[in-house]
């Protein structure tokens, strides 16, 4: 790990920080419906602490105050755990039921919708990765211009 005074660097802190999130959802896409089982429990298990722990310590290593640590694992457990449960919804549609790009493509070309018709296609991507990507790194340059 890169020091600094002992503080981690900036690559190293969002390095971490993605890193983490990558795995919180590949836990949650490990598991059927994991996205949504996860939600709104407010987990006090071990493993969950764990995961807390080391991502509030690596935003205080960073140098963010404990309130902005604090804040910003909600604002990456929020946005991680908000993107995989759009993910699966898409992904794993009801048994019979069209997958929700299908519902969206249907939906925006009966009507009259030119910004959304313009960006169907990565409105409609199964890819989700490159959606995850895009907010994450949302949430890190803004954490980056808070840092200062």
């Amino acid at each position: 790990m890169a020091e600094s005074g002992g503080k981690a660097t900036d690559g190293d802190w969002s390095g971490q920080l993605a890193a983490l999130a990558h795995a919180m959802r590949a836990a949650l896409l490990a598991h059927r419906d994991g996205a949504r089982v996860f939600a709104g429990t407010h987990s006090t298990g071990a493993n969950t602490l764990r995961f807390a722990d080391r991502l509030v310590g690596v935003l205080r290593d960073a140098g963010f105050t404990d309130e902005e640590a604090a804040r910003a694992l909600f604002a990456v457990v929020n946005f991680t755990v908000g993107h995989t449960l759009e993910e699966q919804a898409a992904l794993q549609p009801e048994s019979g039921a069209p997958a929700a790009p299908e519902i969206l493509h249907a939906a925006v070309t009966a009507g009259s919708y030119p910004h959304l018709s313009a960006t169907l296609p990565t409105l409609t991507s199964t890819d989700f990765a490159p959606h995850f990507e895009f907010g994450l790194g949302l949430v890190t340059e803004g954490l980056r211009v808070r840092r200062g």
